[in-house]
């Protein structure tokens, strides 16, 4: 699991680190690991140009020692400094001694254009805002391949927000631990690939983290299995609301998601059972309502279920339960404005953007620019597992680490993607999982399925499709 954490909790951890170390190791183990990355890149160090963007703080230190490691192995290393009064002094004297040279930003074009590989070491995990104009000037110059030293500057460590100009990086090498603005959207986008540098802090860092990314190991940990004596009930039953008149295909997809998802069985409810039964014949179906359907040990309610008086009826009907119950699409739009903080059992909501926005109050530019105050706020606000769709899906409990989706594609936006993720997620609460592994589990293997099964020709697959791919990454435990 990856896992990460905010800028005061890394800060308080090296200096409990430093005080124990002689001073400057902590910044030679950050040097020397950045200097590698950038060997792997280059591939042959000797003869290459490198480029060293460097700033007045720490990361522009880090830039310089790595720099000096480069150099002395027969790189041809240039620092730029914007800050030349400012720099830090041990790592220009040790770029100097090494044999690079440093040049003001004006006598720094040329490096910059012509460098193989360019550490951005302008500002750390502490900068606030975009970049300066100066800065975003000379980042425009560099054509080789761009390193972020521990962040891509301009962007937000803590929330991953972009309030500017800010570096596109092809890899970020960060230290110690993973800065949740790493993980979640948009700055992750400004990332490119991430390398983690351990330079000993774990000891040093709370038990729990800021935020988390499941990996392959702790999904395939977390998916549910059948016993030997288990039947189609023992697995779990899942109740799906939704369909009408003028969406009845996001019943056929949401039953489609809920038929992969580990359960026995899938009982759906509402008005498009013919067109169900002739997609999925094992569907257990009813007219309604939910209650005097049968037994389910979860509810799936919402996707093209209309405004009407019979959504809110069914809506109030799961919702009355006191079993697990996912609200999606048209039943967000329905649930009381007081949250749901009096269920005993857990609800687990799944808006996108807009539908996020609208439950908030905000804007849908708020929610993009701002995914994880966002999340977090929504389930602070109803007392629920939020699980927020975009181009980072998190997933958040009150009192728990929001959970970072990896396997998000753009091949998901699409129609009907939603229903499927929805009947997925609502189907692994029937087995048994908590709301917040629920969702985390149903977001990775949605995302999984549809890299897997995105055509050649670059054409996303129709919707229920990439639900179909679910159980093919089951069976190869996901790797």
């Amino acid at each position: 699991m990856r896992i990460a954490y905010s800028v005061e909790t890394v800060r308080a951890a090296e200096q409990d680190l430093m005080a124990r170390l002689p001073e400057g190791t902590l910044m030679q183990r950050a040097a020397a690991g950045l200097a590698a990355a950038c060997a792997d890149l280059l591939h042959r160090v000797y003869g290459a140009r490198v480029a060293l963007l460097t700033g007045s703080g720490d990361n522009g230190g880090d830039a310089l020692y790595a720099g000096a490691r480069l150099a002395r192995r027969g790189a041809g290393v240039t620092a730029v400094l914007l800050a030349p009064d400012r720099a830090h002094s041990g790592g220009l004297r040790a770029l100097r001694a090494a044999g690079g040279r440093a040049v003001t930003a004006d006598e720094g074009e040329r490096a910059l254009m012509h460098a193989d590989v360019v550490l951005d070491g302008i500002v750390g995990i502490g900068g606030k805002g975009g970049l300066r104009e100066e800065a975003e000037r000379l980042i425009r110059l560099v054509r080789g391949t761009v390193v972020a030293v521990d962040l891509p500057s301009g962007v937000d460590a803590d929330t991953g927000e972009v309030r500017g100009a800010a570096v596109r990086a092809d890899a970020t090498v960060t230290f110690g631990t993973y800065k949740p603005g790493l993980l979640i959207d948009p700055a992750h986008e400004h990332a490119g690939a991430l390398r983690l540098i351990d330079i000993g802090l774990g000891p040093y860092l709370p038990s729990v983290p800021d935020a988390e990314a499941l990996q392959h190991e702790d999904v395939a940990a977390l998916l549910p299995r059948p016993a030997a004596e288990s039947d189609k009930y023992r697995r779990g039953v899942v109740g799906v609301v939704a369909g009408s008149a003028r969406y009845p295909g996001a019943a056929v997809l949401a039953v489609a998601g809920a038929l992969r998802g580990g359960a026995g069985a899938v009982r759906y409810v509402g008005p498009g059972a013919d067109t169900v039964i002739a997609r999925f014949p094992e569907t257990l179906v009813h007219t309604g309502p939910p209650a005097k359907a049968g037994r389910v040990q979860s509810w799936v309610v919402g996707p093209g279920l209309g405004d009407g008086a019979a959504a809110r009826h069914s809506l109030d009907d799961v919702l009355g339960s006191d079993i697990p119950v996912l609200v999606d699409a048209d039943g967000l739009h329905l649930l009381p404005s007081g949250g749901l903080h009096g269920r005993a059992a857990a609800t687990v909501l799944t808006p996108h953007a807009g539908e996020a926005a609208a439950l908030l109050g905000v804007s849908r530019e708020e929610v993009e620019s701002g995914r994880l105050a966002a999340v977090r706020a929504l389930a602070d606000k109803y007392g629920a597992t939020v699980l927020l769709k975009g181009s980072t899906t998190l997933v958040a409990s009150p009192g728990h680490p929001v959970r970072v989706n990896p396997t998000g594609t753009a091949w998901l936006a699409t129609a009907g993607s939603g229903d499927v993720l929805s009947g997925l997620t609502g189907s692994l609460l029937a087995t048994g999982l908590a709301a917040r592994d629920a969702a985390s589990v149903g977001a990775y293997l949605h995302g999984l399925a549809a890299r897997r099964t995105t055509a050649p020709a670059g054409a996303p697959i129709a919707a229920y499709d990439v639900a179909a791919a679910v159980p093919e990454a089951w069976r190869d435990g996901l790797g």
